[in-house]
């Protein structure tokens, strides 16, 4: 969350995603992420600058993505789903099922 969206408010507890953000989490949670360590991250996919900096963005702040450790500002770190981003995958695979 960035500080505008309340705790409890639906858009923190279902945030809305698009196609596009839907593709980077599931690239994510294949293990293909890594993010730049910034208040502002960067999303790379396979090695390539993603994009759509804005989606990821998003999903940084919406924290659908996050880290997986620690870094200096600006290196770049494996990215991980957190649980809301894993709960976004595991819904849209079981409706593909």
């Amino acid at each position: 969350m960035n500080g505008n969206e309340k705790a409890g408010s639906p858009a923190a507890a279902h945030p809305v995603v698009d196609h596009r953000m839907r593709a980077m989490l599931r690239a994510v949670g294949a293990g293909r992420g890594r993010v730049s360590c910034s208040s502002e991250p960067d999303l790379f996919i396979d090695g390539l600058s993603c994009g759509d900096q804005f989606a990821a963005h998003k999903l940084a702040h919406l924290g659908l993505i996050r880290p997986a450790h620690p870094g200096r500002p600006g290196e770049q770190v494996p990215a991980v789903l957190t649980a809301a981003g894993r709960a976004i995958v595991t819904t849209d695979h079981q409706s593909a099922a």
